[in-house]
């Protein structure tokens, strides 16, 4: 199993293309650019199976209908953020300037527990990590030794708690109690830049030398 991390949109937020050996694929937080994802994957000639979202914040989520719709997969998204697709004042589009408002469609399966899930021959599970929102899950691929934590947790910094329903206590225990947990050499595939380990935000991220 590989990965690839593809910034998307005017925020540059990271969306993954989790890959088997069958050259099946997960991709995870579509945010945007949907014609340039689309056409990698083809060139590429790798088969989406779904799309996880991490959260539904708006730059996650812009191009979710374009995959969507392309290639006939479902997307799944956790309960507590059922209605936020739809509705830009809780994605948060209706807030920022540099884009209109954005509106999709609702999520085909919602992910009401967390625990292991098995998808198409890809394995992984799912914690629940709010505090960036509350919705937020990251996805811990085991064997291949990766999480993607979406907003929670990035290099040497942690998600913003300032739209709705951001709750900075409850982020830190997220990041605390589900994250932290995870061997240090796992990788941390962040929703924004680049990549870094479970070990080096123990030893240098600023926000977590509390713990």
């Amino acid at each position: 199993m590989k990965w690839q991390q593809i910034p998307l949109g005017a925020l540059q937020t990271n969306c993954y293309i989790v890959e088997n050996s069958d050259r099946s694929c997960l991709i995870v937080d579509p945010g945007s650019e949907g014609k340039k994802l689309i056409q990698m994957l083809n060139n590429r000639k790798i088969k989406p199976l779904a799309i996880l979202l991490t959260h539904a914040h708006f730059d996650h989520i812009g191009a979710v209908d374009e995959v969507r719709d392309f290639y006939k997969i479902p997307v799944y998204l956790h309960k507590q953020e059922e209605k936020w697709l739809g509705d830009a004042s809780l994605n948060g589009s209706q807030y920022f300037m540099i884009q209109e408002s954005i509106s999709v469609n609702p999520a085909d399966h919602i992910i009401k527990n967390e625990g292991q899930m098995n998808l198409g021959g890809f394995e992984f599970t799912i914690f629940h990590t709010p505090g960036h929102s509350p919705g937020s899950v990251s996805y811990y691929f085991e064997k291949a030794g990766f999480v993607l934590s979406g907003d929670a947790l990035f290099q040497s910094s942690i998600g913003r708690t300032d739209l709705p329903g951001g709750n900075e206590t409850q982020l830190l225990k997220s990041i605390h109690d589900k994250l932290l947990v995870l061997p240090e050499e796992t990788y941390v595939l962040s929703g924004h830049g680049p990549v870094t380990t479970i070990g080096e935000e123990m030893d240098s991220n600023p926000f977590l030398n509390g713990f």
